[in-house]
This record gives structure tokens, sequence and C-alpha cells, in this order.
């Protein structure tokens, strides 16, 4: 499903992602963690080219990510749900979860409608169609980005800290709407510190640290004896909190 060889990538003279590899098959759940500033952000930003990279190669569902990629429509196919929602203010719920499916799929304003409040009560969302962004608390606004996402059909989805914005009660909102994906088989990349759901939901565990892959385990594994020192001190801080 997604497969990323020798990845590596520089802002400016600064290098962020260093020969990171990395497969993915259809249906896994994989947590990217790590410190701060590791690359994390960084390298599932460069699957749907958010962020452009220099060397290496990216494909996602047999299409590469190069030159002559139509990032448009590799991106209707990539569902992505970011940290600060980024929902269209100005939008209904219903009008932010119809746009792109009519724009870029090319649906009917029902056939986009009907699919929009299926979606809506997936994520415990129903009967705020009419409510504007700015009327929801942040777990709301985020399952209404996740609901989004998934307009598209998308064949896999990336979260970048999809909770880190979040207080507490609404963090596990957020999560288990993110669970429920996981157990009807969505392909899905997620960057986040919630190590509860990294335990509990995911295939495997990435720990990143200095732009580059340190570890690449089965996630009870990573938790039971991550390899390297700086997992094994990263996990001894998270944990501890």
């Amino acid at each position: 499903m997604i497969s990323i060889r020798n990845l590596s990538k520089w802002y400016g003279t600064k290098q962020v992602l260093h020969d990171c590899s990395l497969d993915i098959a259809k249906g896994e759940i994989v947590v990217v963690c790590g410190p701060s500033g590791s690359g994390k952000s960084t390298l599932i930003r460069t699957l749907n080219a958010l962020e452009p990279f220099q060397q290496g190669s990216i494909s996602v569902d047999g299409t590469s990510l190069d030159a002559n990629a139509d990032l448009r429509a590799l991106r209707a196919r990539i569902g992505m749900v970011f940290q600060h929602f980024e929902l269209f203010p100005h939008l209904s719920v219903l009008e932010n979860l119809t746009l792109a499916p009519q724009q870029v799929l090319h649906k009917s304003r029902e056939e986009a409608t009907t699919k929009a409040h299926a979606l809506l009560a997936r994520v415990g969302m129903d009967g705020f169609a009419d409510a504007m962004p700015g009327q929801l608390s942040g777990g709301q606004q985020q399952r209404v980005a996740i609901a989004r996402a998934l307009t598209m059909d998308p064949v896999c989805m990336l979260f970048d800290e999809p909770t880190s914005a979040l207080d507490p009660e609404m963090i596990a909102e957020v999560l288990d709407v993110m669970s429920e994906l996981a157990k009807e088989g969505m392909t899905m990349l997620c960057v986040t510190h919630e190590m509860g759901f990294a335990k509990n939901v995911a295939s495997r565990v990435l720990f990143m640290d200095a732009g580059r892959i340190v570890e690449d385990a089965p996630s009870a594994v990573f938790f039971a004896q991550p390899k390297s020192e700086r997992a094994q001190q990263f996990l001894a801080k998270i944990l501890r909190h």
C-alpha cells in the first residue's frame, strides 16, 4: 500500500530526513512516535506531497510521487487529518464535507449530502450538519475533520498529531473514532504521543530520532523491549506522565 525507499529531505542545508525506508501493508495501523523535531510530521507530510523531498522514492497504492504524479488525484485518495483541524471556518459542517466530493470527485449535491450525513453519524456528529466550525469544541471539530477526509473514499488515512491540540476528554472522543476506523480495516499512519493508542490499536510502531527511523517493530515488542537506548529513554519519560 505504502512504500518509502531511502527518503532524504533538506530544509536548505539542514537535513531533516535521513535515508528513511518503510513499507505499510493494506490494513496496517502504524504509529510514528519520537521526540519533538525528530522528523515525524515531515515524514508523514511527504506522503501526500505537502512536503517535497530531494532523494529517494515514495509509492502509495501503486502511484509514484514523482514529477509526473497527478497530486490532486493522489491527495483525493489519501485522507489527511491535521493537528489544528483545518476546517473552512466560513462553511457549515455539511458544506465542509460536501465541497471536495462535488468539486474533485464530481459527485452530485444529493449524493455528497447523503454520504456526508452518514459519515457524520459514523463519527458521532449527527445533528451538527448546520453548525459552523467555530460553534464546536476541539474534539467535535476533529471528528468532523475525520469525516471530511472519509468523504473522498481514501485508500489510507494520515493523522498528524490529531489530538495534541485537545484537552484529555476530547482526546478520548477522537481516539475512539480512530479506533473504530482501525477495526474496519482502514490503513492508517499516525503521528501521535498517545501511547495508549499506540499500544492497544497500532500493529506497528516507528520510533524516530534526528530524522532517522531508529526502530520499526510490532507494537507489543516495541513497548516490552525497545532495542535502542534512545527509545528506552523516550518511553521511560513519556510513560511516566
